[in-house]
């Protein structure tokens, strides 16, 4: 008798968990990638070769077409049709910080997290310079559910 009690409670802790979370969402993983003239973040699909050319990019700007921030984020037990994801970045110019917003309604996933991609081309990358800081915000209508930001921010 006393191993059913000990066996139900360890299953109430286990059921409890994730239920004491539900009413949440999160921001897990963001990642800023410069893009180059076509577009691409990578050559291949080794993450050893998507860094190295990642650092290509980073070093000369004449090869680049702008920035991809692709953010991996989950909600659950939130109104789907109030949820927006937020991309906040700060660049310099010259020695002017520069500030931008991007934000984009997305649709609840489900058990599993989803990833959004966030792409800054054309005159919005002209006008945000080199990327030094950036934030991403997950948002339920005018609640702010989840933050992730980079060191600089």
């Amino acid at each position: 008798m006393r191993q059913i009690q000990i066996l139900l409670v360890f299953l109430g802790l286990i059921v409890a968990g994730p239920l004491a979370s539900a009413q949440s969402g999160k921001v897990l993983k963001v990642l800023p990638q410069h893009m180059d003239l076509r577009g691409q973040t990578s050559l291949s699909p080794s993450l050893y070769d998507r860094d190295a050319y990642q650092a290509i990019l980073r070093r000369d700007a004449r090869k680049c077409s702008g920035l991809a921030f692709n953010v991996n984020w989950k909600a659950h037990s939130v109104d789907a049709a109030k949820l927006k994801l937020r991309v906040e970045a700060r660049g310099v110019i010259g020695d002017v910080i520069q500030r931008q917003t991007f934000e984009q309604s997305v649709e609840k996933p489900g058990f599993f997290s989803r990833w959004t991609v966030f792409k800054v081309t054309g005159e919005d990358y002209q006008k945000l310079g080199n990327l030094i800081a950036w934030r991403v915000t997950l948002w339920e209508g005018d609640r702010q559910l989840s933050e992730q930001k980079s060191f600089l921010w």
